[in-house]
């Protein structure tokens, strides 16, 4: 069996987190803790009765946690849109945002409700628009926003798409998968920079999860996966082995990126066992996908074009 990896949180009383994906898997413990820790929680879920479960199961946890569930489906500009106006029109502050919901590899191409390629529609755009309209009640917190990116997105030669962002003319899941989740980690470079430059009190960080036996290669028939996935299994097995990282021990780099004091602007934090697939969480260098901020300014003007969203200049 693995050794229990932890880290503590600070107190996060008079907090208001926002986390996307928070109805199982790494969301669901990124939530749980930041309830722990005494933060008030939104959690935005497309299934509304999965939902209403998981904040259920997190009141078991922490007795008296305050824990609001609203609709989102980040495959739906219409959708984030609604979801925005509702949370700035209650009038309070966001002190924390967890970009982190996603999808991973479904068996055929498929498109969001605005023709997007899923992956990059939902793990990128989706979450672009998010940020988009939260970003006065981010600004009134002066927030902490996490980007949770991937360990496929440290491949050397992954890249943005740019011809072709889409995947219409030649679709390769894998390489669209990596694409989001670099499409992730420049984001939120490029909104740290915005945020200095702008003056908007937004403290802009990066994290992964490393390797877990979290859901996204589990049978997913909304995807069109009948069936978990051969690497779903795998990665259960080396788990359980303490090889890679459990799902508790995957919250810890996000946890750390919106909450530990030395989580400052444009840090990256991830595992920091063999291979980052597992382990205690650090901060990392960032890979070399991420680097360019000609790549993040240039995905940021590409996103806007396609959304029809202008942030702040």
């Amino acid at each position: 069996m693995p050794r229990p990896i932890d880290i503590a949180l600070p107190d996060l009383t008079g907090k208001l987190a926002v986390v996307s994906g928070a109805s199982d898997g790494i969301g669901f413990v990124i939530a749980r803790r930041l309830a722990g820790a005494g933060a008030e929680l939104v959690m935005p879920v497309r299934n509304p009765e999965k939902g209403e479960r998981a904040a259920d199961r997190i009141r078991d946890h922490v007795p008296g946690a305050k824990i609001t569930t609203g609709a989102l489906d980040l495959a739906s500009l219409t959708s984030v849109a609604v979801f925005g106006k509702q949370i700035v029109g209650a009038g309070r502050p966001v002190h924390i945002l967890v970009n982190n919901a996603g999808l991973m590899n479904p068996p055929s191409r498929q498109t969001t409700q605005d023709g997007f390629e899923m992956q990059f529609g939902t793990n990128h755009l989706g979450h672009f628009a998010l940020t988009h309209a939260l970003l006065p009640v981010l600004r009134e917190g002066a927030a902490r926003v996490v980007s949770q990116t991937s360990v496929s997105a440290r491949n050397r030669r992954g890249t943005i798409n740019w011809v072709d962002p889409n995947w219409e003319s030649s679709y390769e899941v894998n390489r669209a998968y990596t694409q989001s989740k670099i499409a992730n980690g420049l984001f939120g470079r490029e909104l740290d920079a915005r945020s200095r430059a702008g003056n908007w009190g937004i403290t802009s960080t990066l994290s992964h999860p490393g390797v877990s036996p979290t859901n996204l290669l589990a049978a997913q028939p909304g995807l069109g996966r009948e069936r978990d996935t051969l690497s779903v299994r795998a990665i259960r097995l080396m788990s359980r082995a303490g090889v890679v990282g459990t799902v508790e021990s995957a919250a810890l780099p996000a946890l750390l990126a919106a909450t530990g004091p030395e989580s400052r602007r444009g840090k990256f934090f991830g595992p920091k066992g063999p291979g980052s697939v597992g382990g205690p969480p650090g901060e990392q260098k960032l890979w070399k996908p991420l680097q360019s901020m000609d790549d993040a300014r240039r995905l940021w003007g590409l996103s806007e074009e396609l959304t029809g969203l202008r942030f702040p200049a």
